[in-house]
């Protein structure tokens, strides 16, 4: 499927406070055609609509809640969607946390594709391709 052929679905939203990040994410998801949402704060999201579906990035290092105190309130709040935590060096019980969450880490420096397939392969998961 070519880009701008994707279904209107296909959203990302990406959670990062770092301005930089979620600039260079947003506009690398939408030249691959992708609908992308920022988020700077965990207030911000947890106010979100995510009736649309998609996948989560969400950095590890956020004010207030982590990454993955944020993905656990979403679920609790029976937001279920794939989510992809993205970190420099994660610790061991990070790594142990995220398994146990079923979220997959990618981690910085975000260097090739890496990212970018990762997405591709969740919503391919959901079939929504």
């Amino acid at each position: 499927m070519i880009a701008s052929e994707q279904p209107p679905a296909w959203v990302v939203h990406i959670v990062d406070d770092d301005p930089a990040v979620c600039s260079s994410l947003k506009f690398a998801f939408e030249i691959d055609g992708f609908s992308v949402r920022t988020y700077s704060r965990s207030e911000e999201v947890l106010a979100a609509d995510f009736s649309r579906g998609g996948c989560m990035i969400v950095d590890y290092n956020l004010p207030g809640l982590n990454g993955l105190e944020l993905l656990s309130e979403l679920n609790e709040r029976d937001v279920h969607l794939p989510a992809f935590l993205i970190t420099s060096n994660p610790a061991l019980h990070v790594r142990r946390r995220a398994s146990a969450q079923g979220v997959a880490i990618i981690e910085k420096p975000l260097l090739g594709n890496q990212l970018s397939e990762a997405v591709r392969e969740s919503f391919a998961r959901s079939r929504l391709c």
